[in-house]
């Protein structure tokens, strides 16, 4: 069977182009079912209208950034328009309503967002504290979502188990077989009469029925595990400030006004504005095509939701939600069009073409033999140009016998049989709260035998902490308990001010407070490692923070395999820079070190023997390592 398959059955696992998406539809051709058997396959009709769309955004932000670019040189002599808030707004203790908000970041209008006081403004309009954010009353929160929406989208309606029924009855095979059921009820009854002549027509009625409902029940089943499916995968959360709290939230819960907290990997929940941040660069190729990324900064505070943080973190205002949202506008025929189909569904949908062909080659030949021998038999009784109701039955019946090869012969259940088990597979794996977004990774993780993996916390509680460190070319083992307290006892003053100041700036994570009052960590399990560290050492993560301020930040990434941050020190000591990273990295980037004393003193050839000898013993422990190199 694999040679009977041509080149023209093969598709890339990811991002297969639609070309071979659409070659190999046409090679299956006519098919029994052709809403059955394409069910779990991509829509490209309306992958085509949401590339249209795509286009159109790209030309409307295009032109919108154009017109943006010429109005600014006139703004300073230009009067703006005049805007009236809505009564029900106004009444609602909000000074700008959705509409406003949804054309300011759509159409990048600097010139209304000027208008309206910059993004600081829009959050004063949207009763939006720039440090708290906003209040979480119930009755506050109530009237944000009936002035300006939720941030949930439109879905299509579930299918009800009568619309799998009728789509079960649009098999050619099931209809021909109809035919030939009404054919026979007419002929046996006219022949035999009531109800002896009508057996094998409501027979075969029967036979259609049992396979229907058969159909339709496992199809609707199926439906029901991938809505269950669906339902895990669309749980998001994103990093929110509210009431002053800052705490993880779904994406679908976010309101205009909220701060949310973007860093890089984040996919951009809510249209909004960017109030603060360093080196942001947007990824807007899911919305323009524009494979080029986006500065974002405070001459481009515009935020476009389904967009990816590409580098940098920086935290949004939400202005616009839901169906209102750049994706909202995209999503429907995003969701019509579906996912790709795997290789392995592909390749079944070849082998039940070819099958159904052979089917269909041997129910002409069988149908063709017994009509020869029928017509034989009457030339030898000389009864050719004599026909009588048992002849047109037995005709009937050939009939039906090749029309049963073609409904035995051809698995048309056979590709959705694959994304059935895929599914099975999707729904095992979730129960071991492990989340698989897409079917392609069953398939591929099936055929997988061995997983090598580098990162800790992978394959582990994903919980790390640290229990050893080089500090002042000193290593201390911090697995015991109370070593935390001895360490600190061992380091000079200023060693310790030097190392609270970059544990607790240089960092994407944070140190808040919940409601209860109890201190919460958050961030990745290498931050919240390296924060607990510095707490436990004493320090003082908010005090740090209002000690000193933050001029440049240099994010992660996996080029550079460090980050850092430039700060101003108090009461006009000039300026430090912190790095942290790969430790191979920044002790290359070195020249001087601190020493017991606290004295910075040159990195010679020896010292650094020592420790890129100390980084390797580190390696080799397999251990979580913390290093802070100052230069």
């Amino acid at each position: 069977m694999e040679n009977l398959l041509s080149d023209k059955w093969d598709v890339k696992p990811k991002h297969a182009p639609e070309e071979a998406l659409q070659r190999w539809r046409d090679l299956c051709g006519v098919v029994k079912n052709p809403k059955r058997r394409f069910r779990f396959t991509a829509n490209l009709s309306k992958r085509y209208e949401a590339a249209a769309m795509r286009k159109t955004n790209q030309e409307k932000l295009r032109i919108a950034v154009l017109v943006s670019k010429a109005a600014f040189q006139f703004i300073q002599g230009m009067q703006p328009g005049d805007y009236t808030v809505p009564e029900e707004v106004k009444a609602a203790g909000f000074e700008i309503c959705a509409d406003e908000l949804e054309s300011i970041v759509e159409g990048h209008d600097l010139k209304k967002l000027k208008f309206h006081g910059g993004a600081l403004g829009i959050s004063e309009k949207l009763a939006t504290d720039p440090t708290n954010s906003i209040s979480t009353g119930p009755q506050s929160l109530s009237c944000r979502r009936s002035i300006y929406g939720t941030n949930k989208f439109e879905e299509t309606e579930p299918q009800s188990f009568w619309v799998f029924v009728w789509e079960a009855l649009q098999d050619m095979t099931l209809m021909i077989l109809g035919v030939c059921a009404f054919v026979s009820l007419i002929v046996g009854t006219a022949t035999e009469g009531w109800p002896k002549g009508a057996h094998d027509g409501l027979g075969i009625v029967a036979s259609i029925l049992l396979v229907v409902f058969v159909t339709a029940t496992s199809d609707y089943r199926q439906t029901l595990q991938f809505r269950d499916l669906d339902k895990e995968k669309k749980k998001v959360s994103i990093q929110v400030t509210r009431n002053g709290y800052r705490k993880k939230m779904s994406i679908y819960h976010l309101l205009p006004g909220d701060m949310v907290h973007l860093s890089i990997g984040d996919q951009v929940p809510a249209d909004g504005l960017f109030l603060s941040g360093f080196s942001v660069l947007i990824n807007e190729a899911s919305l323009t095509g524009e494979s080029e990324p986006v500065m974002i900064g405070a001459d481009n505070p515009f935020l476009l939701s389904g967009s990816k943080v590409q580098d940098g973190s920086c935290k949004m205002l939400v202005t616009t939600v839901g169906m209102r949202t750049q994706w909202g506008k995209r999503l429907a025929t995003l969701i019509e069009g579906g996912d790709d189909e795997t290789p392995l569904q592909v390749k079944l949908n070849g082998v039940a073409t070819i099958i159904g062909k052979i089917g269909l080659v041997f129910a002409v030949v069988t149908f063709a033999v017994l009509v020869q021998k029928m017509l034989g038999r009457k030339w030898h009784d000389g009864t050719t140009f004599t026909w009588s109701g048992d002849d047109a039955m037995e005709l009937l019946e050939y009939f039906a016998i090749a029309v049963t090869i073609v409904v035995v012969a051809v698995p048309e259940g056979l590709p959705l049989a694959v994304t059935l088990s895929l599914a099975f597979a999707m729904k095992k794996m979730m129960n071991d709260k492990a989340l698989v977004r897409h079917l392609v990774a069953c398939e591929t993780m099936g055929s997988a035998t061995n997983i090598c993996s580098d990162k800790t916390g992978t394959l582990t509680t994903n919980v790390m902490t640290v229990v050893k460190s080089c500090i002042c070319m000193n290593v201390k083992d911090l697995s015991g308990p109370g070593s935390d307290k001895a360490l600190r006892a061992e380091l000079p003053e200023s060693v310790v001010k030097i190392l609270f100041e970059s544990i607790f700036n240089n960092t994407r994570g944070e140190v808040v407070v919940n409601r209860s009052g109890k201190r919460k960590i958050l961030g990745t399990p290498t931050e919240t490692a390296i924060l607990e560290f510095g707490l436990s050492l004493g320090g003082d993560f908010q005090g740090e923070r209002r000690a000193s301020k933050v001029l440049k930040v240099e994010p992660f990434n996996s080029t550079k395999k460090r980050m850092g941050v430039v700060l101003e020190l108090p009461e006009g000591e000039g300026l430090r820079a912190h790095t942290k990273g790969a430790s191979e990295i920044v002790l290359a980037a070195c020249d001087k070190v601190i020493d017991l004393e606290g004295k910075v003193i040159p990195l010679d050839e020896g010292s650094m023997s020592l420790l890129k000898a100390i980084i390797d013993q580190f390696a080799g422990e397999m251990r979580f390592r913390n290093r802070d190199m100052f230069v």
